[in-house]
Parts: C-alpha cells; sequence; structure tokens
C-alpha cells in the first residue's frame, strides 16, 4: 500500500511542478502601467512595450494572446511590458499620445522605436516588438 501512496504523491508533485514552472519563467509577463516602473525600466535601458487596452474592446482581446505567445519566445524574455487601461489612465494615454486603445508602443530605453495601432496579425505585432529588443547598430 505503501508504494502506492508514494506513486501518488510523486505524480501529484510533478503536475504541481509542471504547472508552477510556467508562472516562475513568466518573469517578463504583463503588468500594469505605473510611472515608477515605467521610469526605471527606461533609466535601465531595457527594451519596453506599452500596451493600451480597454475591456470592452475586441481587438485588444485579440492582441492580447498574441503579445503573451511572443513574450514567452527567447527574442523577448528581457522586454517589459506595460498595460495602459484606455478608460481609467486617460493621463498616462495622453502622455503617449495615444488616442486609441489597441494601440501598442514600442521603446528602446527612452527612445520610441515603433508604433502601431489596431494590428491583430501577429508578424506585425512580432515586428513592434522586435524594434525595442534589436541591437543598436555599432557606431
Amino acid at each position: 500500500m505503501m508504494p502506492t501512496r508514494r506513486a501518488a504523491l510523486a505524480v501529484f508533485a510533478m503536475v504541481a511542478v509542471a504547472f508552477a514552472l510556467p508562472a516562475l519563467a513568466a518573469d517578463n509577463a504583463p503588468q500594469p502601467f505605473t510611472e515608477a516602473a515605467f521610469d526605471a525600466a527606461q533609466k535601465a535601458g531595457k527594451p519596453i512595450l506599452i500596451d493600451t487596452f480597454a475591456t470592452w474592446c475586441d481587438i485588444c482581446a485579440r492582441q492580447k494572446p498574441i503579445i503573451d505567445k511572443l513574450l514567452s519566445e527567447a527574442e523577448f524574455k528581457n522586454l517589459v511590458t506595460f498595460r495602459v487601461d484606455f478608460d481609467t489612465q486617460k493621463d498616462v494615454m495622453r502622455k503617449f499620445n495615444a488616442r486609441l486603445q489597441s494601440t501598442l508602443i514600442a521603446f528602446r530605453g527612452d527612445k520610441e522605436v515603433a508604433r502601431s495601432v489596431g494590428e491583430t496579425q501577429p508578424e506585425w505585432i512580432e515586428d513592434v516588438m522586435s524594434k525595442a529588443t534589436e541591437k543598436s547598430p555599432a557606431s
């Protein structure tokens, strides 16, 4: 009887670890925009994606799984993604001159390097994100 219990516990532990690993690996998961976090990421020279969204926006709903999938790829492991709520963060929308939800803005450090509005094609979204993560040409 003991080997069965031990086997069951081992299976349970493996399943728990399998579910926990993706959560631990998702340290670049999108986070709500705060001025302090954005400033810190810029000062550190991090690649940044601003994702403006609204809960009622169909385009935003189509963008989210594409962005989430791309963030799991090695190329974007260092990309810091901030989500800006179109309805509740109007001051932030103005700061970025983003007039519409579903606007994606890429920064490399403190420099805006790409912007798109309403894109739902994975390759176009990837292109915006890549602009933030690509290396600057050598001087």
